[in-house]
């Protein structure tokens, strides 16, 4: 492409302060950068779509963790799908559509060896944010290599309305559960769950004790626990797990933003008498899955077998806001910001 149709300058969010307990637009700050041209080996990207996701909370914060932290007046990092207007780097041509993590920003120049091409004819672009990226692969590693779920199980999905959650419970249907129970955060969601979805049951946690919502609904107890919130829902499905039951230990929402320690699981003993495994997912500990996943699940796709939605907001400007709607549990399915066309 010609170099006059890149603009000079392009807008990216950088972190202007650690967030103590719930972030606020205030930590976060909106700012011009130069639009790089690649040098030998790299790209330049124009992002068409951008991907927030509960993980970013913890980057937020100096502490040790699995990922590094978000380093203060520099651009954030995340998920995004862009198209290819400028490359130095072979195996890849200008009007490529790629899938990488420089995200938060409309430009990203960055090394050709850390993107992955996808076909826009395959799906739309923004599947590849969601439930043929890395959401869906956290849902199928999680299940069928962790939970290693089997037709007759009874699976419990909390946080199920989410990007992961209802991919799980639609997985754990088709791989032959007896069962799929789900949670979410309003009456609405819970209808999607079960007269789209095609879960068995779900209910609203906001309307009543947790721990009664789910024994409710599964009288016979559960054998796996896909788990996105913590808290009382772990509580809660620690107590109707049964006999060497799993539990897929994928997010603790709730706990997030908590500045004191919270008191849920308090039952953890019962891992004892019921020999249970629990077990963390990482998704990255999983990428070997991913042509199989790819496989399977776009075919699910395809027939209409799975079914996602996303919630989609506009413009660059609406990342943060996108974001923090993400922690409250605004969105339904994967939440995704559309950059101008």
């Amino acid at each position: 492409m010609s170099e006059h149709a890149t603009p000079a300058v392009g807008r990216e969010w950088h972190l202007a302060a650690r967030p103590q307990g719930w972030p606020t637009t205030e930590d976060f700050a909106l700012v011009e950068a130069p639009v790089r041209q690649p040098g030998p080996g790299e790209i330049l990207v124009r992002n068409e779509y951008l991907s927030v996701d509960p993980y970013m909370r913890g980057r937020m914060s100096a502490r040790k963790s699995y990922a590094d932290p978000y380093e203060l007046d520099k651009p954030m990092l995340g998920g995004a799908v862009g198209r290819v207007v400028a490359s130095q780097a072979e195996g890849f041509a200008e009007g490529d559509h790629v899938l990488h993590y420089f995200g938060w920003r409309e430009y990203a120049t960055f090394d050709a060896r850390t993107a992955v091409k996808v076909d826009p004819d395959a799906a739309p672009l923004s599947a590849f944010l969601g439930v043929l990226g890395m959401p869906g692969l956290t849902a199928y590693a999680g299940l069928t290599r962790i939970a290693e779920v089997k037709a007759g199980d009874v699976v419990f999905v909390s946080g199920a309305a989410g990007a992961v959650g209802g991919i799980v419970g639609q997985i754990a249907k088709l791989k032959g559960a007896a069962r799929v129970i789900g949670s979410a955060g309003s009456d609405d969601k819970v209808k999607l769950l079960v007269e789209e979805y095609g879960f068995d049951a779900a209910f609203n946690y906001k309307n009543g004790p947790v721990a009664e919502q789910l024994r409710a609904a599964a009288p016979d107890g559960i054998d796996v626990y896909f788990d996105n919130v913590g808290g009382d829902h772990l509580e809660a499905a620690i107590d109707v797990l049964n006999l060497h039951g799993r539990i897929v230990a994928c997010g603790m929402i709730s706990q997030y933003n908590a500045t004191e320690p919270t008191p849920a699981p308090r039952n953890l003993a019962q891992i004892i008498a019921k020999r249970f495994r629990m077990e963390g997912l990482l998704v990255g500990d999983h990428y070997d899955l991913q042509p199989k996943f790819v496989e399977e699940v776009s075919a699910w796709v395809r027939s209409g077998e799975l079914k996602y939605r996303e919630t989609v907001t506009q413009g660059v400007d609406s990342a943060v806001d996108a974001f923090l709607g993400l922690l409250r549990g605004d969105n339904t399915g994967k939440m995704v910001i559309r950059l101008a066309s």
